[in-house]
């Protein structure tokens, strides 16, 4: 039986009557912050109604505590006034396009360890034993659509200490919560997804994610792939100028521009550099392409994460040249992840890396949300608890 949420968007009726409410969390975070003109400014705010924004993403939905890429995640990330929303796409083994994170993580973010479709994992559970952390690997390629519909989702998290499975499915973080996961949450195919969210008011950001598999895979190749994306929102009467489609992969975003131009108009490259040993994100000679290059290849978004946009300049935080190179380039730059750390006492770890000495509370967040704002330049920020952006671009008035 569908659940009732579930029925509405199916049936095409609006998801959403509630107003946007983004609850205590934003002021929480500007209770936290050093007395200044942004507190100020903030606090002015606390009495008025918060808008959808296109500044607002919703990474996965509202992961901070909504399984991930479900129903509800996503409906819970829309009444917090996202404005764009997020599937990230890969594909079943009959090569039915489907939200996940990626091609291999069913392991961590569903129950198929607990279900009898654990037997199709390409590695199966094996619990921890000395040393060896236990492990586990689920790909949406080792199961059909059909068998995909039966999975729950939940909280992404594995107990690499555990030695059973039940162990090994319990390991949420402790400043996230299964609380709104305790009966699962609803899994959605890309399709559904998009009628999940026009039906929420959002608008759509696919990201097409690496294949886990070879490619290609029975007969289907990366551009079969990347051309379904697309065909799925046109299926769906979507406007290209609704969908920022995304990838890592720059021969991706380059198809879209060739092949379906008026949706590679707004296709993000997701650069990931910065992985390479020796990026620096304020050493353009480190890069593997020049911001001018990109632009002349039809690039017109790029999304690194926050990090890559920010560094300290005697104890200010201020733009890199990657982010000042960008702009004057003409690309618009969207980043990640807000929310996605923790509490940020400690130096706020990876998302934080390059600022890590002036992160010392989550106080500083609206500062670093600011700067990515006003100082970068950037047109969106996604966030794992949606609330936190919307209710700064309420405040400042931003699209």
């Amino acid at each position: 039986m569908l659940r009732p949420i579930v029925l509405a968007f199916v049936l095409g009726t609006p998801a959403l009557a509630d107003p946007i409410t983004t609850g205590p969390r934003p002021l929480y975070l500007i209770d936290q912050m050093a007395p200044g003109p942004l507190r100020d400014k903030l606090l002015s705010c606390a009495g008025d109604p918060v808008q959808r924004t296109l500044f607002s993403i919703g990474h996965r939905g509202a992961p901070l505590q909504f399984p991930e890429h479900t129903v509800e995640s996503n409906m819970a990330a829309a009444r917090m006034g996202a404005g764009i929303l997020e599937c990230d796409v890969t594909f079943t083994s009959d090569k039915e396009l489907v939200c996940r994170h990626a091609q291999n993580d069913l392991h961590t973010t569903t129950n198929i360890l607990a279900t009898d479709l654990a037997a199709n994992c390409t590695a199966g559970f094996v619990p921890a034993d000395g040393d060896a952390k236990a492990s586990a690997e689920c790909r949406t390629s080792d199961i059909t659509l059909a068998e995909f519909r039966t999975l729950t989702g939940k909280m992404d998290a594995a107990n690499t200490n555990a030695r059973t499975v039940e162990e090994y499915m319990d390991g949420t973080a402790g400043w996230r919560t299964d609380l709104y996961a305790a009966d699962g949450g609803d899994l959605m195919t890309h399709a559904e997804s998009i009628a999940l969210f026009k039906s929420l008011g959002a608008k759509f950001t696919p990201e097409l994610k690496s294949p886990a598999v070879d490619m290609p895979y029975d007969g289907f190749t990366q551009e079969d792939y990347a051309q379904k994306l697309i065909d799925e929102y046109k299926s769906a009467d979507i406007p290209a100028s609704d969908v920022w489609a995304q990838s890592f992969n720059l021969d991706d975003v380059l198809y879209w521009i060739r092949a379906e131009p008026e949706f590679g108009a707004q296709a993000v490259y997701l650069d990931g550099s910065y992985r390479i040993d020796g990026w620096n994100p304020d050493a353009p000679e480190t890069w593997t392409h020049q911001m001018d290059d990109l632009k002349a290849m039809g690039v017109n978004y790029i999304a690194p994460p926050t990090w890559v946009l920010m560094t300290l300049d005697g104890g200010k935080i201020v733009p890199t040249r990657y982010a000042i190179d960008a702009r004057a380039a003409g690309i618009d730059i969207i980043t990640w992840t807000m929310e996605r750390s923790g509490p940020l006492q400690d130096g706020g770890g990876w998302y934080y890396q390059s600022i890590k000495d002036v992160i010392n509370s989550d106080g500083v967040m609206y500062e670093v949300i600011d700067v990515l704002a006003q100082d970068v330049g950037v047109k969106g920020i996604f966030s794992d608890w949606p609330a936190t952006i919307s209710y700064y671009a309420s405040c400042m008035g931003l699209e």
